[in-house]
C-alpha cells in the first residue's frame, strides 16, 4: 500500500539570497521526496518564505521600497535559485498570506482559549537613536550563560542557549551601535511549561534523532520558560486579534507558514486540507504522514515551541523531525574574504548543480554533524566517482551499441544474469539508507556496484571481442546497459536530470524503484550524447573569485553583524595617536586561547598590549615585526594582566585576522599622520 507524506523545510527568510550553506537542507530533503515519488509514494513537499519581522522592514526601508515589494522580489530570486538546483517543491509559497494569518490566528486563539496565553509587562529595549523598540535579532550583546560576544537578542549561535534580550551583557543596537534603554510594554506569552509532560512523551517516543534528544534534555533541566510571542510596532507582522499596534513575533507564523503552503496548495488543487492535515482530534484525515526538516539552528523552536503550539490548539503534530548540520568550507565557516560564501546563483555560473547534489549526497547522514565542502575533494569525487566510473559506464557501451552494434540490445547471458542480480540485491539496503537519511551510504554502495560494473567490463573486453565476435560484444553490452539502468534507479533521487538524459538514450521512460528487475532485451537505444562533463579546477577558481567580488561591492540593505558606529568628528579623531611600535617579545597567555602578550618598543617608550591574535600568529612569528599601534587608548585591567594599548588589525576571526605592519625601515615611535 503507497505511503501519503508530507515533507517540509525550513523557510528560508526574504531578507537575503540563498547560499550553498541553505542548499545543504533543501537538497537533503528534495532528494528524500524525491525518492518517496520513485517507491510509488504519494508525497508533497510543501514551503514558503520567512517574510515578517523588523529586519524586512529596515531593509525595504533602505532599498525605498514598500516590505511587499521586497518580499516578492526576493520570493522570485528565491524560487529561480531553487529550480536552478532541480528542488522540486510541491508548492512554494509566503508566510505573508491569507492562509497564514487565518492559521497564526486560530493557533493563538486556541491556545488563549485554553489558558496557555498570559500578558505581562516586560521591559524591552528601545533604541533612542532609531526611534523604535529593537527586535532580538537587532539586539547585540554578550551571552549571559557561555560569554560569548556580539550574540544575537534571543539566542546564542556558540551555545544554543535562548534568553529574553533583557539578559544580554553589554547589548547595543546593531542599526546604530547606541546603547539601548529599557522601556516598559505589556506583552502576550505562550506558557511552553504547561505541555513539558507531551513534549517529554513525544521525544521519548523517538520525535527526533538521540543527539537532538540529548540537547533537549539539557533545556528540560533548565526548566521551560514562558515564550514571548508579541512584539510592539513598527513592525512587518499580522496583528495580533483585538490589538492596533502589537504583532505576533515572526517565530510564532513562520512555522505555521508550512500549513498555510499545503492549505494553498490544497484548495488549488481540489484537495481537501483537513484530509491532509488535521486541525482537531475528531478529524480522522487520511492518514498522511507528516516530516519537518531543519538545521540544527533552529531545533529549540522546532522540537519545542512549534509542537507545543499544535499540541495546545489540539492540531496534527510531526511524526518526526530530521536535523542536520552546518556546511563548512575546507574546514572553516564560509568565508566573504575568501570567496567561500558562495551564492546559489554564482554557483550556477560556473558549475553543474548536479555536482552538489551528488557531493552533498556523498556526505549526509543521520547525524547532526557538520559537512564539509573541500573544494579539492568536491573536484576530485565528481571526476572519479561521477565521471569515471558511473557516466564512463554508460558511455564505453552505448558508443559502441550505436556505431557498430546498431544501436540494438541483445540478450542476457548467464555471466550479464549474474551481475544484474548483484546490484538488484542491493534495492533493499540502499532503500533503508534513503529512508533514513543515509544518502553517504548509498553514494558508498552505488560506486562500489559501479566498480563491479566496470570490472564486468575489464574482464569481457568488449573492445576486443568486436573485431572477432560482435554478437558476444552485443551481449556483454547488453548487460552493461542495464547495469547502468539499475545504478541510475539507485541515482535518480540525488541526479534528476542525469537520469532523465540516461532514460533518454535508453528510450526508455520514468525509471523507479519498481522497473529494478525489468531487464532489457532485443531493445533499441538511442545515440548516446554525454551524460556529464569533468569539473576543471579553473571553474572552481573563477566561482571562488566571483564571490569575492560579489560581497565586497556596493553595501548590502540588510544590517551588517558588525553595522557602523555612531558618527564622530574630526575633532574626536584628532585624539588618536597612531605610533609606529616594535615587537620585541611575544607570548601565549595561559587560560587564553585567542590572546597573545606584545611587548612593544614604541620608540624609547615601553608597552604591553593584550592582542586576540592567536588564532591567526605564533608568537615566534612575530618578534622583530613592526606594528601599527594605537597608543594613547586608556589602559585596561584585564584578567589576565594589564593591556596599554591596541593594535590595529582586521578579519573575520580565526585564522582570517590580518595585523597592520609597515615598512621594516619605519621608526619605533614614530607618529602616523
Amino acid at each position: 500500500m503507497p505511503r501519503k507524506i508530507v515533507v517540509t523545510s525550513a523557510l528560508p527568510y526574504a531578507n537575503g539570497p540563498i547560499h550553498l550553506g541553505h542548499l545543504v537542507e533543501y537538497l537533503q530533503t528534495d532528494i528524500w521526496v524525491r525518492f518517496q515519488k520513485l517507491c510509488g509514494n504519494q508525497c508533497f513537499y510543501f514551503c514558503a518564505d520567512d517574510t515578517h519581522g523588523t529586519p524586512v522592514m529596515i531593509s525595504a526601508r533602505a532599498a525605498g521600497i514598500t516590505p511587499q515589494e521586497l518580499i516578492n522580489n526576493v520570493h522570485k530570486e528565491h524560487k529561480a535559485d531553487f529550480d536552478a538546483f532541480h528542488i522540486e517543491f510541491d508548492n512554494y509559497y509566503s508566510t505573508h498570506s491569507p492562509e497564514n494569518r487565518y492559521f497564526s490566528e486560530l493557533i493563538f486563539n486556541r491556545l488563549n482559549a485554553a489558558g496557555s496565553i498570559v500578558r505581562r509587562d516586560v521591559e524591552q529595549a528601545y533604541c533612542e537613536s532609531c526611534k523604535m523598540s529593537l527586535p532580538d535579532r537587532f539586539i547585540r550583546g554578550t551571552c549571559p550563560k557561555c560569554h560569548a560576544e556580539h550574540q544575537y537578542g534571543d539566542s546564542c549561535e556558540a551555545c544554543g542557549t535562548t534568553y529574553r534580550p533583557s539578559e544580554l551583557i553589554n547589548p547595543y543596537c546593531a542599526t546604530c551601535r547606541s546603547t539601548p534603554v529599557l522601556k516598559t510594554s505589556e506583552h502576550y506569552f505562550f506558557r511552553l511549561g504547561d505541555y513539558e509532560r507531551q513534549l517529554k512523551d513525544m521525544i521519548a517516543a523517538g520525535y527526533t534523532q538521540a543527539s537532538v534528544a540529548n540537547k533537549l534534555d539539557e533545556w528540560f533541566n533548565a526548566g521551560l520558560k514562558d515564550w514571548d510571542i508579541s512584539r510592539d510596532g513598527p513592525y512587518f507582522g499580522f496583528n495580533i486579534p483585538g490589538e492596533e499596534n502589537k504583532f505576533f513575533y515572526v517565530w510564532l507564523d513562520a512555522p505555521i507558514g508550512y500549513m498555510a503552503s499545503a492549505k494553498n496548495y490544497c484548495d488549488s488543487h481540489g484537495l481537501d486540507f483537513e484530509r491532509l492535515w488535521p486541525l482537531s482530534s475528531e478529524q480522522a484525515g487520511d492518514g498522511y504522514e507528516l516530516y519537518h526538516f531543519i538545521g540544527k539552528d533552529i531545533m529549540y523552536f522546532h522540537a519545542l515551541f512549534w509542537p507545543a503550539m499544535l499540541i495546545g490548539s489540539g492540531i496534527k503534530v510531526a511524526n518526526k523531525l530530521f536535523v542536520h548540520g552546518f556546511l563548512t568550507v575546507n574546514g572553516e565557516k564560509m568565508s566573504k574574504s575568501r570567496g567561500t560564501f558562495i551564492k546559489a546563483s554564482t554557483y550556477i555560473k560556473h558549475l553543474d548543480p548536479e555536482y552538489l547534489r551528488y557531493y552533498y549526497a556523498s556526505k549526509l547522514s543521520d547525524t547532526i554533524d557538520d559537512i564539509d565542502l573541500k573544494t579539492e575533494d568536491f573536484i576530485n569525487k565528481i571526476n572519479s566517482d561521477l565521471v569515471g566510473k558511473l557516466a564512463n559506464l554508460a558511455s564505453r557501451s552505448g558508443k559502441m551499441l550505436t556505431k557498430k552494434l546498431d544501436s540494438q540490445l541483445g540478450r542476457l547471458d548467464e555471466g550479464g544474469h549474474e551481475l544484474i542480480k548483484i546490484l538488484v540485491a542491493a534495492a533493499q539496503k540502499i532503500s533503508s539508507d534513503y529512508e533514513s537519511l543515509k544518502y553517504a551510504s548509498v553514494i558508498r554502495t552505488v560506486t562500489a556496484l559501479a566498480d563491479q560494473a566496470n570490472r564486468y567490463v575489464e574482464q569481457n573486453q568488449p573492445w576486443v571481442t568486436i573485431k572477432t565476435d560482435p554478437e558476444k560484444t552485443r551481449t556483454v553490452l547488453t548487460a552493461v546497459i542495464n547495469a547502468v539502468r539499475v545504478l541510475t534507479i539507485y541515482l535518480k533521487a540525488v541526479l534528476p536530470k542525469y537520469a532523465e538524459r540516461v532514460e533518454k538514450f535508453m528510450n526508455v521512460e520514468n525509471l523507479d524503484f519498481s522497473s529494478l528487475e525489468t531487464v532489457l532485451e532485443d531493445h533499441r537505444i538511442n545515440d548516446f550524447e554525454r551524460l556529464v562533463e569533468r569539473i576543471e579546477q579553473e571553474q572552481v577558481n573563477a566561482m571562488i573569485e566571483e564571490s569575492k567580488d560579489s560581497q565586497g561591492g556596493k553595501p548590502s540593505a540588510t544590517p551588517s553583524a558588525e553595522p557602523l558606529k555612531p558618527e564622530c568628528t574630526i575633532e574626536d579623531f584628532a585624539k588618536i595617536d597612531l605610533r609606529i611600535a616594535k615587537v620585541t617579545k611575544a607570548e601565549k597567555v595561559e587560560g587564553a586561547d585567542k590572546l597573545l602578550r606584545l611587548f612593544l618598543d614604541v620608540g624609547g617608550m615601553e608597552k604591553t598590549v593584550m592582542a586576540g591574535i592567536a588564532t591567526a600568529y605564533k608568537p615566534e612569528d612575530l618578534t622583530g615585526k613592526i606594528v601599527v599601534l594605537l597608543a594613547n587608548l586608556k589602559p585596561r585591567q584585564m584578567k589576565f594582566g594589564l593591556s596599554e594599548g591596541m593594535i590595529l588589525a582586521s578579519g573575520e576571526g580565526g585564522k582570517d585576522i590580518f595585523m597592520l605592519t609597515a615598512d621594516s625601515g619605519a621608526k619605533p615611535g614614530q607618529t602616523i599622520h
